[in-house]
């Protein structure tokens, strides 16, 4: 032993080097290793030696095939990390991970630390998606100072979505209930690779027509609401001149229309909820405003009658009788007026109730359509004038109970009186 210190301080000195620790050289390593371009990365690469520890841990390598062989990279995912895994990665499945590169020491070897795995085409979407956030970010499409405040009562809203879904019928059913008015719909596809033309062109459409806009579709996995992260999608959202409100997917979805929406609700019946008031809320704040008013009249009388009982009391007899002798008209006058006031009010206030309801019903477009009217509609539109239409157009006559459709034998323009 003495021999090799003796041996190895020669070559030391011959050399003028130093001789290096195991701890050094991994302490070199590590150090080399924490560049800031081997963490938080992603890696793509084919799942192969999967093993499921029973503490939770999942050890596994990714590879890719080259043309000198396989190029490998040691990988851990630690239990925590593990049960967010919204799938169960096997070996030869196409991946892409996210993590940082270190160095295990007790073997002497580099590895990744995922935190996160997702198939190889839905994580380049994912990934697509975040890059689409930031740079419509930076566009100031997501700045809660462009948003529009939704009108307090709406006389038309406007529904982007499927035509024959359920999100429609659901609306609709929360509108009749709260606050009956015209819905006019817009329909577009809600999935599949060009959904998100489709919805450009229904947001132009009906943008202007109403007082507010609903899109929405229901739930469904990323892929089905990718359409929803589309930049043409958002740009349509925050550029229309009427107010959006979002219900994409379930409450815990969320797209990148949602950031650009003036509002976002987590289901289309909460969406129709924001959109319009509660009638029956209306007329009970309104009864409310009218027992308050006819209260504090009342109340006031009250006092003026107890402030002239107090009068009576502190002036002499033959004073107070000569004084009620000559005010006696007067009061009898003014306490006439101030009820005839009372009943004026209480009268307005019945009339205000009874013009407001009738002005919600008269909104009812089944009402008109029950008492013999109907409504012609064009390629889904209202047609409002005879120049709207010709000879020869299909269309589409809304009943109380029904529809019909026809086909436009003759147009007559009346002369306008």
């Amino acid at each position: 032993m003495s021999w090799y210190r003796t041996r190895l301080t020669e070559e030391q000195e011959r050399h003028g080097t130093e001789v290096f620790s195991v701890s050094d050289i991994s302490r070199v390593v590590t150090g080399v290793l924490d560049d800031s371009r081997l963490q938080d990365i992603w890696i793509r690469g084919e799942v192969t030696n999967l093993r499921l520890h029973s503490s939770g841990h999942i050890y596994f390598s990714l590879s890719e095939k080259q043309d000198s062989g396989v190029a490998l990279i040691h990988c851990v995912m630690w239990r925590s990390d593990a049960k967010r895994l919204t799938f169960s990665p096997r070996d030869g499945t196409d991946v892409i991970a996210f993590g940082s590169i270190g160095h295990y020491a007790p073997q002497g070897r580099y590895q990744f630390y995922a935190k996160d795995i997702r198939h190889a085409g839905e994580g380049e979407k994912h990934l697509l998606v975040e890059r689409w956030k930031s740079e419509l970010s930076s566009e100031g499409l997501f700045d809660p100072a462009r948003k529009k405040t939704l009108p307090q009562y709406p006389e038309r809203i406007g529904v982007v979505t499927s035509g024959t879904g359920a999100v429609l019928h659901d609306i609709t059913h929360v509108v009749q209930r709260r606050y009956p008015l015209e819905i006019l719909v817009s329909p577009t596809a809600v999935q599949g690779d060009q959904a998100h033309r489709e919805i450009v062109q229904a947001l132009s459409r009906i943008d202007g027509l109403v007082d507010v806009i609903i899109i929405g579709r229901g739930g469904g996995s990323f892929e089905d609401l990718f359409p929803f992260n589309h930049p043409d999608v958002v740009r349509a959202i925050a550029g229309c001149t009427t107010p959006v409100v979002s219900a994409i997917g379930h409450e815990t979805d969320v797209t990148l229309a949602d950031f650009a929406a003036d509002m976002r609700a987590p289901t289309p019946s909460a969406a129709a909820e924001l959109a319009v008031p509660d009638r029956a809320g209306l007329l009970q704040n309104l009864a409310e405003t009218r027992k308050m008013m006819g209260s504090r009249l009342l109340s006031r009388l009250d006092r003026g009658a107890r402030e002239i009982e107090d009068l009576r009391g502190r002036l002499t007899p033959g004073r107070l009788e000569r004084r009620i002798s000559e005010r006696r008209e007067d009061l009898a006058s003014w306490t006439d007026r101030i009820r005839r006031a009372f009943v004026s009010k209480v009268e307005r206030e019945r009339l205000v109730i009874a013009g407001i309801k009738t002005a919600i019903d008269g909104q009812n477009p089944m009402h008109l359509l029950s008492r013999g009217y109907c409504i012609l509609e064009r390629d889904g539109q209202v047609v409002k004038s005879s120049s709207e239409i010709d000879t020869g157009d299909d269309a589409m006559v809304r009943l109380s109970d029904g529809r019909a459709e026809l086909v436009i034998g003759k147009v007559y323009h009346d002369k306008k009186i």
